[in-house]
């Protein structure tokens, strides 16, 4: 075929077709098809952003806390009372090619002060997602790879108190690998961020269903509890409700095992010694590290058995009869000894004094919940949809000038250069996350602000429409 027949074919084919501009993929979209990431479509040769776009009234209900502006006023006395309107970005589209101003700039009135909204959904490749796991369960070690459907997406970060923690995403999955990795890695984060479960495994360890606001499931069994505490803090504080029930306590924990009549604790309740061995390294006195190997057992601990993380008992201070509970930082496990004439410990029932002790471990336990955070890094392309100079914006955030929310959720600014930022994925309206194929995530950010303060960072006043606008739209 020659060049000028070539031409004209693929004219012809693309002739009804119309191109996206909305991100770098560009997609040529067929008449009532949508592009590659489903969120535009071409509507009769326009092209149209499919999901609605989310207009949130604010009011004290439900927390009140959608932006630190958004409580509702109190009641002026009129018999109709309006409700005033946040717009979110989830729905509004972007500002790619970068130059262009944000999709929706719009002005309000707050408590008497004059206003601008500017939403956009951005496009973040530099993002991910943090994850805090209610569970003294072995995950995996720190720095152990995390895999979703077989595909390396993150890792295991340092713990911590009661919690596992995982960080997925960032740029070098998300771009620096396979282009599988790529893809799992920007389905697994934004499953995440729009609630779904997603089946993490760990080399080297467990595998985990994470569901933000639900309990994990480690290896196929659902998490209903966190910790109360360290073995130390545990011995703490119940010190005081064991006494005179029982001659000695050691609370199990893969971080650090409590000796309740060696503890501080049992010290000022002036507590007898038993001469309890306790394998491990001593720290202070009643409190052992490495005790035992992290697994899913006692504690977090690779024990099943307890009593193997104990020596043979001292006979210069244990006695026959000697009454030991052993307890793990749930209260989920735990067994009752007596030391027998040779001060070998044999098991007995738990007597019924002791059961209400082991209940309130229990009882101060919190639900076992998976939190996820999403975090990104506002970049320069979308800040320039706020401002013509960008590091105005920067700054007037750093400088509190400017609230910024995510699709209307409080957000957490990190110091430093840069607006780089952590949402609580179930604070933010369901669905609001999308991906691009690039791939990156797409995550909706609002930046509100007073309007002359919106003028002094040089915004783009002249694409200022008034929130009236809107509210025709909503009716």
């Amino acid at each position: 075929m020659s060049k000028p027949d070539l031409f004209a074919a693929q004219s012809a084919a693309t002739a009804d077709k119309v191109r996206c501009d909305a991100c770098p993929v560009m997609c040529y979209i067929r008449p009532g098809a949508a592009g590659a990431c489903d969120r535009y479509a071409n509507d009769n040769g326009t092209i149209v952003r499919v999901d609605p776009h989310v207009v949130l009234e604010r009011t004290v209900s439900g927390g009140g806390s959608l932006v630190p502006f958004a409580g509702a006023p109190d009641w002026d006395g009129n018999v109709v009372h309006e409700k005033s309107l946040f717009v979110t970005a989830i729905g509004a589209g972007t500002t790619y090619p970068d130059y262009k101003p944000a999709p929706l700039i719009v002005a309000s009135d707050i408590a008497g002060v004059d206003m601008v909204t500017v939403v956009t959904e951005g496009i973040f490749s530099y993002c991910g997602v943090k994850i805090k796991i209610d569970t003294d369960r072995h995950l995996g070690k720190e720095t152990a790879l995390v895999r979703a459907q077989g595909e390396v997406v993150g890792h295991v970060t340092t713990g911590e108190y009661g919690s596992q923690m995982l960080s997925l995403g960032g740029v070098d999955h998300l771009t620096g690998g396979s282009k599988k990795e790529g893809r799992v890695t920007c389905d697994t984060i934004m499953d995440l961020c729009n609630g779904n479960a997603v089946e993490l495994a760990i080399d080297g360890g467990s595998s985990v269903v994470v569901q933000a606001g639900k309990a994990p499931i480690v290896n196929g069994v659902a998490e209903t509890r966190m910790r109360a505490g360290c073995g130390s803090a545990t011995i703490g504080m119940f010190a005081k409700q064991w006494q005179g029930k029982i001659d000695e306590v050691v609370v199990v924990d893969d971080h650090i095992t409590g000796v309740w009549t060696e503890h501080q604790a049992g010290k000022m309740l002036g507590l007898r010694p038993t001469g309890v061995k306790v394998k491990g390294r001593r720290s202070t006195p009643g409190r052992y590290f490495q005790v035992a190997e992290p697994g899913g057992g006692w504690g977090g601990t690779d024990v099943t058995d307890p009593l193997s993380i104990l020596g043979p008992f001292d006979p210069k201070e244990a006695w026959p009869g000697l009454r030991m509970l052993m307890v793990s930082t749930t209260g989920e496990q735990w067994a009752y000894y007596e030391l027998d004439d040779a001060l070998r410990p044999v098991e007995r029932p738990l007597p019924a004094a002791l059961v209400p002790t082991v209940e309130r471990i229990a009882e101060n336990c919190e639900p076992a919940l998976c939190n996820v955070l999403f975090m990104g890094g506002a970049g320069g392309s979308l800040r320039s949809g706020v401002t013509e100079n960008p590091v105005r914006l920067t700054r007037s955030v750093k400088d509190a000038l400017v609230s910024v929310t995510c699709g209307g959720a409080p957000v957490y600014g990190w110091p430093g250069g840069g607006i780089t930022f952590m949402v609580d994925v179930t604070r933010v309206p369901p669905g609001a996350f999308g991906y691009v194929p690039t791939p990156a995530i797409v995550a909706p950010i609002e930046f509100t602000m007073r309007r002359a303060d919106y003028a002094a960072l040089g915004g783009h006043l002249d694409h200022i429409r008034p929130i009236d606008s809107l509210r025709a739209a909503q009716s």
